[in-house]
């Protein structure tokens, strides 16, 4: 692009020669100069509209600001509206963690209202020496974190309470609670003088000493794997428990379950009696892990209190002792 300059003082007439980089310079020059006035023009009207005395000039002040008002109570909006929705999750998250807890508390045996739920706990501290004021992103990071914080201790609890299950189904399986109610026995575990034929021998369980048809449950949860006559042990039954452990109730009168039987621990199995190698109405009673037999007493427990039997044992014979 060529320009030509015409002055009376330069006498002969000047050219320019324009190229395209020089034009683009000028355009952008020009462009910002624009917005530059344009901004400059913006914020004088707004600082100075008051001094102003010209309506459309209150008029363009107040749109903007309305504007402004208006782009201002959406960002709240929907600020408000996640926070709302994050607080709603929350909630359903709580609500599952109360039940949660009564669950896990339940299974470890403490009571729920021993927390006192509905009380405000008791917090306090030192007079703080700096503190501010949370702003609107601040409060959404802690909501997040304590949402976070809330969908971590579920997953735990949950944990927790699976354990606390697992724990509680294979108490059920150790032999536990006395087979019978019987305040002594005869003969425990380990060597002793044979009664019949008077010779040491080792007795392989313990003997309880109780009257004929007296109930005898099963000490724990299991299967009954053998319901027969025994030479030695007369009418005997054997429950499997799992992880290889068996407990074995010999020389009863009467055996009320077969084999395949699912039982529970405290139901009744069979009565007393002095079947088989036996000098009198007794309960012998065995624990053998592995086919092993090992002394019952490490496994009994003997509760002050007796535990309530069955409709069908308890008129039937005295009650038993419990595991708390």
């Amino acid at each position: 692009m060529q320009v030509i300059l015409f002055s009376s003082r330069m006498g002969l007439p000047r050219q320019l020669h324009l190229g395209l980089r020089h034009l683009l310079l000028l355009g952008l020059a020009g462009t910002a100069l624009m917005v530059v006035g344009a901004l400059g023009l913006y914020w004088f009207t707004l600082n100075h509209a008051n001094k102003i005395n010209l309506p459309w000039v209150h008029d363009l002040v107040r749109t903007a600001r309305h504007e402004e008002v208006k782009k201002h109570d959406e960002f709240v909006k929907n600020n408000l509206d996640a926070m709302a929705r994050q607080l709603g999750e929350m909630q359903a998250q709580l609500v599952k963690l109360d039940a949660l807890g009564e669950r896990v508390s339940g299974l470890a045996g403490i009571k729920a209202s021993d927390f006192r739920p509905g009380e405000k706990p008791g917090r306090g501290g030192a007079e703080p020496t700096a503190s501010k004021t949370l702003s609107l992103n601040d409060f959404q990071r802690e909501l997040a974190k304590l949402n976070r914080g809330v969908d971590n201790q579920t997953d735990l609890l949950s944990v927790v309470e699976s354990e606390l299950f697992r724990a509680r189904l294979a108490a059920k399986k150790l032999p536990t609670i006395l087979p019978v109610n019987a305040s002594y026995n005869a003969s425990g575990f380990g060597w002793r003088i044979d009664p019949i034929n008077g010779q040491g021998s080792m007795h392989e369980g313990i003997d309880f000493i109780a009257p004929s048809g007296v109930p005898i449950v099963a000490a724990a949860d299991g299967v009954v794997i053998a319901a027969e006559t025994h030479h030695s042990y007369g009418q005997m039954i054997e429950i499997d428990h799992g992880n290889d452990l068996i407990t074995r109730y010999a020389h009863a009168s009467v055996m009320l379950v077969k084999p395949g039987s699912l039982v529970k621990r405290g139901q009744k199995i069979a009565e007393v009696g002095s079947t088989g190698r036996s000098t009198g109405s007794h309960l012998h009673f065995e624990v053998r892990i592995k086919g092993i037999a090992h002394d019952p007493a490490q496994f009994l427990t003997t509760a002050a209190a007796p535990a309530p039997m069955p409709s069908s044992v308890a008129s039937t014979g005295p009650k038993l002792a419990a595991k708390k």
